[in-house]
């Protein structure tokens, strides 16, 4: 035993003998002493307790919180993807209605088909689409929008084509500015990386009169493309020594592209 514990012991035991050889009175004194002596420690001892109870309690309601709040998040995060869903058959039905209308509206004989597949870094200059020789699609046939002229069928196989776009500089087609006498030949640019490809619409006469906002149509000439199908509006016009050379937007939204419309006939539609 350490000498400090020996000697604490021998105090407690000699204050023992001590108390026990008093009379009453003396040791009620004594026990008064002593309870008034400890009495702070015990006040101090049970505020300790009822704060770490309390301490307790919030800790137990910061916990089922927590859980609530985790369970909060997964049925958001459910609903996003619920909401997610029905926005995208919100928009196929669009598209479908459309598609609806623009057959029945449109004096071509049409084959819809949807937008399977296109390249991230050359999305201006094909697609591909899920018709092909199965669904009498061939070569070189026009392929429209409800806006206006998306560009020819190029490749075909038996379930699916590419088709070459407007906005390709390989697609070329026989253009006209609404109102005025102006012809031109109307392609795509090339090295369009970034936002909407401007068309480029050359050969116009030196003195063209044209301005921005007129609309730009296809003539018919070379018998590929149908006459009077809409194909953007002067954006600005440059004139030339020899001629004139106009930017066009194209009347097609080319990065929302879904659904497109093969032109089977040249023929006006049977009624």
């Amino acid at each position: 035993m350490k000498p400090q514990n020996l000697i604490a012991l021998l105090l407690f035991l000699g204050g023992a003998v001590w108390a026990l050889t008093r009379n009453e009175n003396a040791v009620r004194e004594i026990q008064t002493g002593y309870y008034s002596a400890i009495s702070p420690f015990l006040k101090s001892g049970s505020t300790l307790e009822t704060k770490a109870r309390a301490m307790t309690q919030e800790t137990q309601h910061s916990k089922e919180l927590e859980i609530r709040l985790q369970e909060a998040e997964k049925k958001v995060g459910r609903l996003e993807i619920i909401e997610g869903r029905f926005r995208d058959l919100e928009k196929e039905n669009a598209n479908l209605r459309d598609a609806v209308k623009f057959t029945a509206a449109t004096k071509f004989d049409v084959v819809a088909a949807r937008i399977t597949r296109r390249q991230p870094t050359t999305w201006w200059q094909t697609v591909e689409i899920d018709r092909g020789e199965d669904s009498k699609i061939g070569p070189q046939l026009p392929v429209l929008s409800n806006e206006g002229l998306v560009g020819k069928v190029d490749l075909v196989r038996q379930d699916r084509a590419s088709v070459v776009l407007l906005t390709d500089e390989k697609c070329q087609v026989s253009a006209k500015v609404e109102g005025t006498p102006e012809v031109g030949i109307l392609s795509g640019q090339r090295g369009q990386f970034e936002g909407t490809p401007l068309l480029r619409l050359r050969f116009l006469s030196k003195d063209a009169t044209i301005k921005k906002g007129q609309r730009v149509f296809t003539t018919g000439r070379g018998g590929l493309f149908p006459a009077n199908i809409l194909l953007g509006t002067v954006e600005s016009v440059e004139k030339g020594s020899l001629d004139s050379e106009a930017l066009v937007r194209p009347s097609v939204n080319f990065a929302d592209l879904e659904t497109v419309f093969v032109v089977l006939l040249k023929a006006d539609k049977k009624p």
